[in-house]
């Protein structure tokens, strides 16, 4: 069939087609062919409508001053190349209209479909109760896990009497655990229990001092282990 001219719609339509996946109208390279085809052109072709075809002839305008070196028959007009078979659109504009009608049609079902607002009152209300309760709902404790270490004055102390000052010792947010002694040198042992305290309410540095005021028993304390629960 070959290009048509370039003045109609379908002409271009065809046209625009045809080099939508070619970069030259024949071959690899610009030739007579391009150059016919390109002078049979009254104005460049409109980008929006026909992309592929004015990417093509901003590409071969480039070559406008070689035209006359270009390989090729520059006797054969221009509508003996381009596409041997093409199903034309009836109407060019028609089918753009229509394809643009089609692309707003929402096939799904619009997101800005209006809503009934008793449905939008009732969800909003829902929404607010749920994130007023997730609000007020207490957030859980930050606690530790502690391992402390406590060390009496000599081997003559009595651990015994050490571990029972030791968890005499009641705070809201602290709690005893597991315990045992651990020897240091010379027949002196010294007392390692672990404890959970919540971070807000126990101070460490506070309750090392508490203890050490036991000053028959304890020489002194320290932390030999601390990691968050």
């Amino acid at each position: 069939m070959g290009f048509t001219e370039f003045s109609s719609d379908s002409g271009l339509a065809i046209a625009n087609q045809f080099l939508a996946t070619r970069s030259y109208v024949v071959g690899y390279g610009p030739t007579q062919a391009d150059a016919v085809t390109f002078k049979a052109f009254k104005k460049a072709p409109d980008a929006a409508k026909y992309p592929h075809l004015a990417r093509w002839y901003k590409h071969i305008a480039s070559f406008e001053p070689e035209f006359s070196t270009l390989s090729g028959d520059c006797s054969k007009p221009y509508t003996t190349y381009g596409p041997e078979n093409v199903q034309l659109p009836i109407n060019v504009k028609s089918a753009a209209a229509e394809e643009e009608d089609d692309d707003d049609m929402d096939l799904f079902g619009s997101d800005e479909e209006e809503e009934d607002p008793e449905v939008v009152a009732e969800r909003d209300r829902r929404l607010a109760e749920y994130k007023k309760k997730k609000e007020a709902k207490p957030k859980p404790a930050a606690k530790s896990i502690v391992t402390m270490e406590v060390k009496p004055w000599d081997d003559e102390t009595s651990m015994q009497e050490l571990e029972a000052n030791v968890r005499a010792i009641e705070k809201d947010g602290l709690v005893w655990g597991a315990s045992k002694l651990v020897a240091v040198g010379y027949g002196i042992k010294k007392l390692q229990i672990n404890l959970v305290v919540e971070d807000e309410k126990i101070s460490i540095d506070e309750l090392q001092s508490q203890i050490e005021e036991d000053a028959d028993h304890v020489q002194s304390t320290d932390i030999a282990a601390m990691q968050k629960l």
